[in-house]
């Protein structure tokens, strides 16, 4: 299992990054125009620090893992993360509207692909959790 969190600990601090593009590639600057100066700061704030709580649990998971799958404390961590990641699952099919992504090529692939992913998170840490 270790070698697990190693690799999620490289994929989620990746993903933490990803999101310094989001801004851009989402077109904020025009999309978001209309919002209230309080509504358009959070988006921008919360990014901010959902891509922080990525980034340290990547670095969790990458530089602690012996401690995640051997401690008590560890435990019921990874037990959080596997109820976050598998909150974030479910998101990703009754939080976004299938209209997001259905019969468009590249918005499917990404779907399937964060789908993969979030599955992967969710069963490895609930995995690490009960053995």
């Amino acid at each position: 299992m270790e070698i697990h969190f190693k690799i999620i600990g490289v994929l989620l601090i990746a993903l933490s990054f990803m999101h310094v593009i989001f801004p851009r590639y989402f077109n904020w600057s025009k999309e978001l125009v209309s919002l209230s100066l309080v509504n358009r700061q959070m988006m921008y704030v919360h990014t901010f620090f959902i891509a922080l709580v990525v980034f340290l649990i990547g670095v969790l998971c990458l530089t602690s893992s012996e401690e995640l799958l051997s401690t008590g404390l560890g435990k019921k961590i990874v037990l959080g993360f596997g109820v976050f990641w598998s909150v974030r699952l479910l998101m990703q099919f009754f939080g976004y509207s299938s209209a997001l992504w259905k019969g468009k090529f590249k918005e499917t692939v990404i779907h399937i692909i964060f789908s993969l992913f979030w599955t992967y998170l969710t069963v490895i840490f609930f995995t690490s959790y009960w053995i």
